[in-house]
Formats: structure tokens, C-alpha cells, sequence
């Protein structure tokens, strides 16, 4: 028996595209599964939380405990992209001030302060584990963030981030472009 759901089990679930060789878990939760595209291998592992719209790519990998929150903003994940263990991405943040409403049960017009945002995890961008990408702080092609990240502002393309909020450090070797030939080319 196996951990990851079939595609005949995905297909109930009213997914609205799926790549080949999909994976996710049985512990995962979607809600809003009309808004979700899957593309060619991904796998999505224990405990997730997946709602809202979401684009993914191909080859992308997102570890257990994570928590994307799409809304109908969306989280666009290009090809060869991860996100490590609890990370969480949400494209929608109360205003905390008091000036209003607070959460999802209340009506938008008393919560008129809500910050909203698509988040873009661009091509080889890898995100370390207990890391937070706030609303609109994409993360550019081949952007590193380190663990236990705070993420509030775009990024800038092959840089090393980390810290909180994440700032960049280094730029980040782009050899493995090479290996994603290679590994293209053979596939």
C-alpha cells in the first residue's frame, strides 16, 4: 500500500491539471483543489497544508510540515524548486495594527487593510527549512534562502539569503545550470 495517493485518488479530488508521475502524500491536506496545477514530478510529503491557487512547475519538492497558502493571489513555483522542512509561504497577511478586523471569518470590508500578493519561487530557488515568505517577496531564479528565514521583500536572482528578515549575503554558484543540462539531455 502505498503513502502517496494514486492518480485515479487525485482525479476525485477535482485537481485542476496534473502532471506525470505526481506525489502526494496521504497525510498531506488540499483544500481548493479546482485552483492547483501540477506539473511533471513533483512530490508533496506528510502533513503539507496546500491551499488556494498554486502553479507548480517541474521537478519541484515540497518536504513535510509546509504550509502554502495561495489564496486567489496564487504561488507560482517554477522548475527544479524546493522548500525544506515547515516552511511556510502565504500570500495574504492581516493588517496586526488594530485599526482592523482580524481572520478569515470576517468580512473583507472590515479587514480593508489586508495585504495581498502572488509569491514567485523562480527556477532552482530552494528555501530553507523553518522558513516564512511573506505576501509579494518573491524568490528569484537560483535564490538560496537559509534556514529559519524570514523573507519580506523580493529577492535578487542567485544570491544567498538568510537571516530575519533574510537578507542577501553571497552570490550563490551557478554550476549546477550544468548539471541541469545534463540531467535534461539524459531525461
Amino acid at each position: 500500500m502505498s503513502n502517496f495517493y494514486t492518480s485515479d485518488e487525485l482525479s476525485v479530488l477535482g485537481i485542476k491539471r496534473m502532471g506525470a508521475n505526481l506525489k502526494i502524500s496521504k497525510k498531506a491536506s488540499l483544500y481548493n483543489c479546482e485552483q492547483m496545477e501540477f506539473g511533471d514530478n513533483v512530490r508533496i510529503d506528510d502533513f503539507c497544508v496546500l491551499s488556494g491557487k498554486l502553479v507548480f512547475g517541474s521537478h519541484i519538492h515540497i518536504t513535510c510540515f509546509c504550509l502554502l497558502a495561495g489564496g486567489d493571489e496564487g504561488i507560482y513555483f517554477e522548475d527544479f524548486t524546493t522548500l525544506a522542512y515547515r516552511c511556510t509561504v502565504f500570500t495574504r497577511s492581516d493588517d496586526y495594527g488594530g485599526e482592523t478586523l482580524v481572520n478569515s471569518t470576517i468580512p473583507e470590508k472590515y479587514r480593508y487593510n489586508t495585504v495581498k500578493n502572488p509569491i514567485f519561487i523562480k527556477k532552482h530557488g530552494i528555501v530553507g527549512a523553518n522558513s516564512i515568505i511573506f505576501p509579494g517577496a518573491d524568490i528569484e531564479e537560483g535564490v538560496s534562502v537559509g534556514a529559519g528565514s524570514l523573507v519580506l521583500k523580493r529577492t535578487e536572482p542567485w544570491g544567498i539569503y538568510f537571516g530575519v528578515p533574510a537578507e542577501r549575503k553571497r552570490d550563490r554558484d551557478m554550476g549546477l545550470l550544468e548539471q541541469e543540462k545534463i540531467f535534461l539531455a539524459e531525461g
